[in-house]
């Protein structure tokens, strides 16, 4: 069985923000087993799991990207919506736009020192939508 459940982020400034209290609070139930696969539908943004303990986690990522896909770089075309959102784009796909998680006891079996990142690329890149997919 497959069930779809869609919900909305509230805005988050630009940054790593752990996100997994808020998933499980917009989920309605897991079931005993399955999968829970999310989806970002954002082309800005991604999701991933990583480090849930250590707040310094998060600014690392944050300054690592911005080494590797800088604002203003003069050869990029792109740039309607300002200087952060090719990076943004960038970003994203280097991160991606799902993620999967398998379901044990009615529980993510995420590991210890595991959590779900929202990790938004722009500076105002307002609420963002999910597609939380359980199959059981």
């Amino acid at each position: 069985m497959i069930k779809h459940q869609h919900f909305s982020l509230p805005p988050f400034e630009r940054g790593y923000h752990l996100i997994t209290h808020l998933v499980l609070r917009e989920l309605e139930s897991l079931p005993t087993d399955g999968i829970l696969h999310l989806f970002i539908k954002h082309t800005s943004a991604a999701i991933c799991i990583n480090e849930n303990a250590d707040a310094s986690v998060r600014v690392d990522f944050e300054s690592i990207f911005n080494m590797l896909v800088p604002e203003n770089l003069p050869f990029l075309q792109h740039d309607l919506e300002g200087p952060d959102d090719m990076p943004a784009h960038i970003k994203a796909a280097m991160i991606g736009t799902s993620i999967s998680i398998p379901v044990v006891n009615g529980s993510l079996d995420l590991g210890t020192w595991q959590g779900i990142y929202l990790c938004e690329f722009r500076n105002r890149g307002g609420s963002r939508k999910l597609t939380a997919s359980i199959y059981s």
